[in-house]
């Protein structure tokens, strides 16, 4: 059987289901993608075992992008991964691509059954998003960086696997702003360490008992007689 092609059979589909991700993101992915299409085709039923190595030296891109890019397209359900002895297995969701004519029409184009482990949610891939976002758009001002990081949800920041060393500095900055919370205003401190110091003065004293026994206010005036 001849299965020699001349094009990619991909659908539009694919391209608006990558526009929830970042721009930079989705053209690695459709990178990485094509990659994966450039040997998945070879069988039937879209399965390839490659090696990130061979990935990287079909798009230039290194690994961790590679690893970030495959992670996203399985969790979108585009291309399914599976760990072997020799590399990983990778199926591409048939769904996104049109039926080759050189294939066998029976085992083409066949849709994968409902498999809720490789679905995601549009919330939890802007939660990968923001913190790449975050950094790239202030790249070089890292206070900027971990001030913002240090706005997103906790969870978010320990789980990533991506960032550690930024997200590390925004969770400790983070428990930085909430100690402040707590802080007493340090004029409320000054005003009270002044009000001490001025109680324990001598003359202070006696004049304040003087003006007691007397019935005299803090000026030495007669309290509730007119002043005049």
């Amino acid at each position: 059987m001849d299965t020699s092609r001349g094009f990619l059979f991909i659908t539009y589909k694919l391209y608006h289901h990558l526009s929830k991700l970042d721009g930079e993101h989705k053209s690695h992915c459709l990178n990485v993608f094509l990659s994966v299409m450039k040997y998945a085709w070879k069988k039937n039923g879209y399965e390839a075992r490659l090696r990130h190595e061979t990935i990287h030296k079909d798009t230039g891109l290194c690994r961790t992008t590679i690893k970030s890019c495959l992670s996203t397209l399985n969790k979108l359900n585009v291309v399914k991964s599976f760990r072997g002895k020799s590399g990983k297995t990778y199926i591409v969701n048939e769904v996104f691509l049109k039926a080759e004519k050189l294939y066998d029409n029976s085992k083409i184009a066949v849709k994968q059954p409902y498999d809720s482990r490789f679905t995601t949610t549009l919330e939890e891939t802007i939660y990968i998003n923001n913190i790449d976002k975050i950094i790239g758009k202030n790249k070089g001002n890292l206070d900027t960086i971990i001030n913002e990081l240090a706005t997103l949800p906790l969870p978010e920041l320990e789980n990533d696997s991506k960032n550690i060393y930024y997200c590390k500095l925004a969770i400790e900055r983070k428990r930085e702003l909430a100690r402040q919370e707590n802080l007493v205003d340090p004029r409320i401190i000054q005003r009270e360490l002044k009000k001490i110091t001025k109680e324990k003065n001598f003359a202070y004293k006696r004049k304040k008992e003087y003006n007691i026994r007397n019935n005299l206010d803090y000026k030495g005036n007669p309290i509730g007689k007119n002043k005049d």
